[in-house]
């Protein structure tokens, strides 16, 4: 593999995708925003960037077939990392004012409405990451910036891992109550808050998932 990690950043239509690339970017990637299927199927490391409601991020993906690209990377052992909404469709369902949607079902579990005095959760908050997690490595006490009205606020697992595949690392944060804040789950990472809006802290996160790339 390259040194220089090669990155795609889907684009399709939803997510904060220019500042996403410029925090790449900024970290070591060779980036290319595209929506093409051949070009994220072969990066070394695809992002998935979302904003706005589940529903609208899901037929945006399916659109350009990026629920296709996701499913066959993961199949294949591909990195791919979900920020913001684009890690809430990586679970079964999100539940937005009544309406259920499926997501791409990576993950069991539903992404609701969070409870709590205020929402939306906008903001920088820290986070409580597991020993092991790769993409918080040296980053024990830093905060990062969440904008965001919805979480998975449990990690339900329908089958016990087994000893030949290593259980999910999950962070939790909290706003309300706790909620699902980055998974690192074999070739699948996601965070809910956005890296690229997170400073320092975010950019060595980026960093460290860069390195796992090469």
């Amino acid at each position: 593999m390259p040194s220089t990690p090669r990155v795609v950043v889907l684009d399709y239509g939803f997510g904060n995708v220019r500042s996403a690339v410029r925090a790449l970017e900024r970290v070591g990637a060779q980036v290319e925003l595209t929506a093409d299927k051949g070009a994220a199927a072969e990066a070394d490391g695809l992002v998935v960037p979302g904003v706005g409601a589940f529903a609208a991020v899901m037929a945006g993906l399916r659109g350009v077939g990026g629920d296709q690209v996701v499913d066959r990377r993961l199949a294949g052992g591909r990195p791919v990392l979900g920020i913001c909404v684009g890690m809430q469709v990586m679970f079964a369902e999100g539940v937005e004012h009544g309406q259920r949607t499926d997501g791409l079902g990576e993950w069991p579990g539903v992404v609701d409405r969070l409870e709590a005095d205020v929402v939306p959760h906008m903001g920088w908050a820290t986070v409580e990451a597991p020993a092991g997690s790769v993409l918080f490595d040296g980053l024990g006490d830093e905060r990062f910036y969440f904008v965001h009205s919805y979480a998975a606020r449990s990690f339900p697992l329908h089958d016990s891992p087994s000893e030949h595949v290593a259980a999910p690392l999950v962070t939790w944060a909290e706003h309300g109550d706790r909620f699902v804040a980055a998974v690192e789950n074999g070739p699948l990472s996601a965070t809910q808050f956005h890296p690229e809006k997170s400073g320092d802290a975010g950019a060595q996160l980026l960093r460290n998932w860069l390195d796992s790339l090469r």
